[in-house]
């Protein structure tokens, strides 16, 4: 039990924490609920935290590659982490609620 709640404060302090790595590999994806999306990340990850399970699911394909599933409308990032610890990537994503939308558009930037 003491394992497990040191294990999500560390995660905790991770998404929530900036380093230049994270900032440089930010990037943000706008999609649709239900629009399925394929997300390619440069850098080798070994973990991905997931900022807000209730707006996105993730499955993890490779260590290159996760599919993104919009669940509902919200905002959120997802955190990728390689092998060592260390933040390779802050993606934001933004969810559209079903057609039709007017807040955002559908779309994506990566």
């Amino acid at each position: 039990m003491r394992s497990r709640i040191g294990q999500l404060v560390v995660a905790a302090v991770m998404l929530f924490s900036t380093t230049a790595g994270a900032r440089a590999q930010d990037d943000l994806v706008t999609l649709g609920v239900g629009d399925a999306f394929r997300l390619f990340v440069e850098k080798a990850f070994a973990t991905v935290i997931v900022g807000d399970s209730a707006v996105v699911d993730v499955r993890t394909d490779d260590d290159h590659s996760v599919v993104v599933e919009p669940l509902s409308p919200g905002q959120t990032n997802l955190v990728f982490i390689d092998g060592r610890g260390r933040v390779t990537a802050n993606v934001r994503i933004s969810i559209c609620g079903p057609p039709p939308a007017e807040s955002c558009a559908a779309g994506h930037s990566s």
